[in-house]
């Protein structure tokens, strides 16, 4: 999963000042896996904001709509020439014409390409190749001070309604709470954290909204050295999933000792699990399941 950083107050000041984004920035953004808006939503008359307002609604819209015009310019020259060879009989230009036509048609309407709707596995695939901006999924983040990190604040609630009706994500954090929790020890951050009313850190929730805005899931490996996490996308079999540690991997797979974590952790390890008859051995077609705690055998 790649990820882009970006000065989103700076994005917004030039771009408002008729300067856009930039081809550097459009181009960093074609190449992610989804895109994060980061999102004011405090009043502070201490902190200045570039707009000299505070409007998290109009500072994504900024950046969305020169994201929007940039789909817009490619698929005004793309749409015609795929519907010219669809006229000649070439049937994935038939395809292209009709899914991008109506990205088209949304971006036209101002809409983001990710409403698009393909009606099969094929304009699936030409519309996922087609590099749009706005068909990268989204994720608002909405910064709120400390005392609204619990249930959020009218200017929050308003990009959620936003998130909602466009198909997106949408997760509160304190930025203030999250400088806070850095120094302090895992019992320490339990304690603060219960003390302001949250299960859990505003970094969790926005990992938590990540893996679900981009279909993901946790596979473990543990062994006498060390155990790591691994992460692959819902629906992966267990070849793929052993691919995301080495590519030798994959192509040597043979099999998977698989057990679940609930029962790795409740039997008390690897042993403790093959003992009570809990350590699978899966195939190359098997699956892998949030959680699944692999040690793959493969050939060299």
């Amino acid at each position: 999963t790649q990820l882009a950083f970006v000065d989103i107050a700076g994005l917004v000041k030039g771009a408002s000042q008729g300067e856009g984004l930039g081809n550097q920035f459009l181009g960093n953004i074609r190449e992610v896996d989804a895109v994060v808006h980061v999102l004011r939503c405090f009043e502070d008359g201490d902190i200045q904001h570039v707009s000299n307002k505070i409007d998290p609604l109009s500072d994504a819209e900024v950046v969305e709509t020169e994201l929007l015009l940039s789909d817009l310019e490619s698929l005004e020259k793309r749409v015609p020439a795929f519907q010219k060879k669809a006229t000649s009989g070439d049937k994935e230009a038939k395809i292209a014409a009709n899914v991008l036509g109506q990205a088209l048609e949304l971006l036209r309407e101002g809409k983001p390409a990710r409403l698009t709707e393909p009606s099969d596995e094929e304009e699936q695939r030409i519309f996922d190749q087609s590099q749009l901006l706005t068909a990268k999924p989204v994720l608002y983040v909405c910064n709120v001070d400390e005392g609204d990190a619990a249930e959020g604040n009218a200017m929050s609630a308003t990009v959620f309604e936003k998130a909602k009706a466009e198909g997106a994500e949408a997760v509160i954090v304190s930025a203030a709470i999250e400088s806070e929790l850095v120094d302090m020890e895992p019992d320490e951050r339990t304690e603060y954290l219960s003390e302001l009313g949250l299960e859990e850190s505003g970094l969790a929730r926005v990992i938590r909204a990540g893996y679900q805005l981009l279909n993901l899931q946790t596979f473990f490996t543990a062994g006498p050295k060390e155990s790591r996490a691994w992460t692959v996308h819902k629906g992966a079999k267990a070849p793929e999933a052993a691919g995301e540690i080495h590519s030798d991997f994959e192509r040597g797979f043979i099999r998977a000792e698989t057990i679940a974590f609930d029962d790795f952790v409740t039997l008390g390890g690897e042993s403790a699990a093959r003992d009570a008859g809990k350590l699978r051995q899966e195939g190359k077609e098997y699956v892998a399941k949030d959680g699944d705690i692999f040690n793959f055998k493969f050939n060299v």
